[in-house]
């Protein structure tokens, strides 16, 4: 009876602790239904009849550059990558900083002392683009 009880206890704790996400688990059952039913659609609707001319690679209505997937890229397109990566970072970390700065954090010294360090932070990347720009990683040879 006193193990009856406990696990009796349990559950209504537990139902209690989920008992805000009911909302958010019929999101995802509807967002799963959506997904199951678009792939039903897709492969019972779709275009049955496969071509060699259907399944070339397309470009944008020009014939393919390489003949596969396997070829090799120059390094030129993982440099830009990772600096978009790098600089689209730091937007990403400026927007946090220019909302609490707006809305008043700290006082006086605190303000100044923020300020500063995300000027520190601004002038490491602007040299970073700076020696990039220098050594003509920028450039589209």
């Amino acid at each position: 009876m006193v193990a009856l009880a406990a696990g009796l206890d349990f559950t209504v704790a537990l139902a209690s602790a989920f008992s805000g996400f009911g909302g958010l688990f019929i999101l995802g059952l509807i967002c799963l239904v959506i997904a199951v039913v678009a792939t039903l659609l897709s492969s019972i609707l779709g275009p049955k009849r496969r071509t060699r001319v259907k399944e070339l690679p397309y470009e944008c209505g020009v014939d393919p550059v390489q003949e596969g997937a396997r070829e090799r890229y120059s390094v030129h397109f993982y440099l830009v990558a990772i600096l978009f990566i790098l600089f689209d970072l730091e937007t990403v970390f400026l927007f946090p900083w220019a909302a609490s700065f707006r809305d008043g954090t700290g006082e006086g010294v605190v303000r100044i002392v923020l300020l500063v360090e995300v000027l520190a932070f601004v002038a490491v990347l602007g040299a970073g683009l700076f020696y990039v720009w220098k050594r003509r990683g920028l450039e589209w040879d």
